[in-house]
């Protein structure tokens, strides 16, 4: 099959084991990112399949009307960023491994980088030390603080096991039903929402992202938030109300780590969240390790080999084979 790999920024698949899983295949591989999407059915026109790096390229109707020769979409994961009406309609399958069993634990690794980082000033003391001076300021303690994790799913279990191993104490916050499995494992869940973003030093979202839990965070959430609190959003950021970190931010009264944007990739450097000091950002790389990669894109060009071989899997719309 003709494959088009979209958004490999920096050209990693080709060195990693599961890029031999293509072999039999003619791979095109895009090292640059294209919005416009036009200009990106002008490249990708003889595509037979078309693989996804999360979330990078929306794939929409105006796209997939422009390619008369895809059938295939292989990705990972959720995919609020691909029209599936427009996949069926256009005749083309969408399959998606949404790997149940697995939690992402460069997502969770990333998230405690992040609260040591902050906590530790480690960006500010590298900055420090590389311009020729020495300290830069003082750090805190994390032992014996407070980490609140909103939801209770498999990477916020995984954070949670890494947070105790340095001593941080832990309590969630999430849906009815995610409330009641944490307490059924014997975990601390606050009172009310109120409360465990007021009483936590850190809290930190692992929330997935629809409808439904869009802008879950509001800007009275935050502002309940304890003087010098962090939070980190290693998920996605649209679970924030629209401005309201940005607003409570420039505040200076609590401080943030981020890995998500509304808008990816983020360089408008007017963006408080890039520049604030009270802001630590990282471009969008929770789950960007070589090992992910191995591990999601093994299953991603798998069901491109069984499609190929006329057994699809992990088939999201099904329809279009009927």
């Amino acid at each position: 099959m003709k494959i088009h790999i979209l958004d490999d920024w920096f050209d990693t698949l080709r060195g990693l084991p599961c890029f031999d899983l293509l072999a039999a295949h003619d791979v095109t591989v895009w090292t640059d990112h294209e919005p416009d999407p036009d200009r990106l059915a002008d490249r990708i026109r003889e595509a037979e399949a078309l693989v996804l790096f999360r979330e990078r390229t929306r794939i929409g109707a105006t796209l997939l009307d422009q390619l008369p020769a895809l059938k295939l979409i292989s990705q990972r994961s959720v995919y609020p960023h691909v029209d599936v009406g427009a996949c069926t309609r256009n005749g083309v399958l969408l399959s998606s491994n949404m790997h149940s069993d697995t939690p992402s634990y460069a997502a969770a690794e990333m998230t405690l980088a992040l609260i040591l980082a902050s906590y530790r000033q480690i960006p500010d003391q590298v900055a420090s030390i590389r311009a020729g001076n020495w300290q830069s300021g003082v750090g805190r303690t994390l032992r014996g603080r407070t980490l609140g994790l909103y939801g209770y799913g498999r990477i916020a279990r995984a954070v949670a096991e890494y947070a105790r191993a340095i001593g941080l104490n832990v309590q969630w916050w999430a849906s009815g039903e995610g409330r009641k499995r944490a307490r059924a494992d014997g975990e601390t869940v606050a009172s009310d929402k109120a409360t465990f973003f007021a009483t936590s030093d850190i809290v930190s979202l692992h929330v997935r992202l629809k409808p439904a839990t869009r802008g879950i965070v509001t800007g009275d959430d935050l502002a309940a938030m304890k003087d010098r609190a962090l939070l980190v959003n290693t998920s996605r950021s649209g679970l924030v109300e629209t401005g309201a970190l940005e607003k409570e931010v420039l505040r200076g009264r609590i401080f943030a780590a981020v890995d998500v944007f509304e808008t990816e990739p983020l360089t408008d450097t007017a963006n408080p969240l890039l520049t604030h000091a009270n802001v630590l950002p990282t471009p969008h790389i929770g789950y960007v390790t070589e090992d992910e990669f191995d591990l999601q894109f093994s299953d991603i060009f798998e069901q491109i080999n069984a499609f190929s071989d006329g057994a699809p899997i992990h088939m999201i719309n099904p329809e279009v084979l009927g």
